[in-house]
């Protein structure tokens, strides 16, 4: 039976009007961010994923020291990296970063083979030219300042970069990062202090990513306060508790309250509620924790259920990772291991007496 043109257009027209629909449907599910960025999250998340499972299975092989990574800090890390304004100097944003931050790296562009390289103490590693711990990263080019192992003096190392930023006058903010267990340390009392000072405010995002343990110790014991945001209030600096393992929720917060350091020039405070899926490092088994939320997971189910991503489509993401990780690794162990000639070169400027015995 022939369908009248009439019928035709009313039938495309219904079909595109459903189309339409659907996709603003999907989009106000997803906080109005495009597809392309959604995808572009999923690629990095999993991406990262697949780097630390590396990593870890590096270190079970003998092939390195120590492992310690930020497996389930995906939706953070990578919104973070994401939305950082990336370069070198005072115009751009600072990065202090704790030892959990790969997602964020990856998200401002570091390799995958850049990441292994450290992790097997290789000579070529960028970040420490293969002399220190995994995940322990230093990119100068991208404003990225070294990890360090002492917990949380990078918060008011912080503030000296947010200090220098604000008198350079180029709207940039200095970002730092760390972990529920290390707001016990004064250096973290220390920059809510700095930052907030009346008349001196300092633009730094000043954020905890909370995975609710110190090591092998659970938080409640040793929280006073509901939130640790809460005492960030105390300092009148701006402040929110967010899902951290929704990259949606996550991009959203970290967008509105950069833009509000770099309008009024005042410090904001998050604090992520996150995952640890591996344990706290090597040093206590680097085993899955099964009762903990996968945000990447969590993430791609979501993508796919709302057909933004088909099946196939999140196979071949980790199979093209899983591929990259396997070509950095065979790379890295052909590569060279630091020589004791080398071990008192970058200890201070030049090299100039780097060397006690040489005083």
């Amino acid at each position: 039976m022939a369908i009248s043109k009439k019928t035709s257009k009313k039938t495309s027209k219904k079909t595109s009007k459903t189309a339409s629909i659907k996709k603003s449907s999907s989009k106000n599910q997803f906080g109005g961010l495009s597809e392309k960025l959604l995808l572009q999250m999923h690629d990095l998340m999993v991406k990262s994923r697949v780097l630390e499972e590396r990593l870890i299975k590096i270190y079970r092989a003998g092939e390195s020291y120590f492992w310690i990574g930020g497996p389930g800090e995906e939706a953070w890390g990578v919104p973070l990296g994401l939305l950082a304004r990336k370069g070198k100097g005072l115009a751009y944003d600072f990065m202090h970063l704790h030892y959990r931050c790969t997602p964020t790296v990856l998200a401002m562009g570091v390799s995958m083979l850049d990441s292994i390289r450290l992790m097997m103490n290789r000579v070529t590693d960028p970040s420490t030219g293969g002399r220190n711990f995994s995940n322990h990263y230093v990119f100068p080019d991208l404003n990225i300042a070294p990890v360090t192992s002492p917990l949380e003096v990078q918060y008011p190392i912080a503030c000296g970069t947010a200090h220098a930023q604000k008198r350079f006058g180029k709207k940039a903010i200095s970002i730092v990062t760390g972990g529920d267990a290390g707001t016990a340390e004064g250096d973290f009392a220390t920059s809510l202090i700095l930052a907030s000072r009346r008349g001196q405010e300092l633009p730094v995002l000043i954020t905890v990513q909370n995975n609710k343990w110190g090591i092998s110790t659970y938080w409640d014991g040793q929280h006073g306060e509901d939130t640790i945001a809460d005492r960030a209030k105390g300092f009148n600096i701006k402040s929110r508790v967010i899902n951290g393992n929704d990259p949606i929720e996550t991009y959203l917060a970290l967008q509105e309250d950069m833009e509000y350091i770099r309008k009024t020039g005042k410090p904001a405070f998050i604090e992520a509620r996150v995952s640890r899926l591996y344990g706290h490092s090597s040093a206590s088994g680097a085993n899955p924790v099964l009762e903990e939320v996968d945000p990447v997971k969590v993430f791609e189910s979501k993508l796919i259920k709302a057909g933004v991503l088909t099946v196939a489509a999140a196979k071949k993401v980790w199979e093209q990772y899983e591929e990259e990780g396997r070509e950095a690794l065979e790379i890295a162990r052909k590569e060279p291991v630091p020589q004791a000639e080398s071990i008192w070169d970058h200890t201070y400027v030049g090299s100039e007496n780097a060397d006690w015995r040489k005083f």
